[in-house]
């Protein structure tokens, strides 16, 4: 039996399977990696919630830079874009990481869970009622301030934010989501540094290596489905998943 570290290859399978799962709506939607790992290693693997978000945070260093990439090779990045939102998103999320490092944000969560549902519903009737039409975005440098700093002070929350806002102004779907993910390379390399830093290569084995693998290989063919999904579906679909995780996190917050 072929062993990484102190696991072999079957019990491997299930972490590749949730890192490919991950990875592949995010890439296509650029949203919902963090939120989807998480629920998945926390609700059906029984991992305790600290231990899942170090390891999403290690394996996003990583699938977030091939996403990037696979995104570039297919030309689904707005270069204008790219860099309207890369500085502000990087000093939103530096900002969130220091002032907030001591705060509980989970009190600032749900309500922005609770937005993001509206958010979402909202795009989902959009994308089945009226066609999309495309229009440069006015509101982005704030946007990826908000984005940046919510990411790093709840954990997460930049594709989310960022793409659903986006796609409200009329920013073209396919360049949205590319866009996005590739920023948020060097917002998740930003934000982790200390952390990684001090964790260290040892975490890259076992299960953490599963998630990076499973995540990796997605990466391409997330990219592959925003380019060929039209502009509509995209709406609808960027619906569906955001309502549903932003509801789901809205009633794990409150109802339990």
């Amino acid at each position: 039996m072929i062993e990484f570290g102190d696991f072999n290859l079957w019990a491997l399978l299930p972490f590749i399977g949730i890192g490919f799962a991950a990875q592949l709506v995010d890439g296509a939607l650029g949203m919902a990696f963090g939120v989807i790992m998480n629920t998945l290693l926390v609700g059906f693997l029984g991992l305790p919630p600290a231990v899942a978000s170090q390891r999403v945070h290690v394996v996003e260093c990583f699938t977030t830079a091939m996403s990037g990439l696979s995104h570039l090779y297919h030309r689904n990045i707005d270069v204008k874009l790219f860099f309207r939102l890369l500085i502000p998103g990087v000093i939103g999320g530096v900002s969130g990481a220091y002032l907030l490092s001591n705060l509980d944000a989970a009190l600032v969560k749900p309500f922005v869970l609770l937005y993001l549902t509206g958010i979402g519903l909202y795009l989902l009737a959009r994308g089945l009622l009226y066609p999309p039409t495309q229009r440069e975005a006015k509101y982005v440098a704030p946007l990826g301030l908000v984005g940046g700093f919510l990411d790093a002070a709840g954990g997460g929350g930049w594709g989310p934010v960022v793409t659903s806002n986006l796609l409200i102004q009329g920013a073209d779907p396919r360049k949205v989501v590319g866009t996005v993910n590739s920023v948020e390379f060097f917002l998740t390399l930003t934000i982790s540094a200390t952390f990684i830093w001090h964790l260290g290569i040892a975490d890259l084995a076992g299960a953490t290596l599963g998630l990076l693998i499973g995540g990796v290989l997605a990466a391409p063919f997330g990219a592959l489905a925003a380019k060929r999904v039209p502009a509509k579906w995209m709406l609808i679909l960027v619906g569906i998943v955001l309502t549903l995780t932003s509801a789901y996190g809205v009633w794990t917050a409150w109802m339990k």
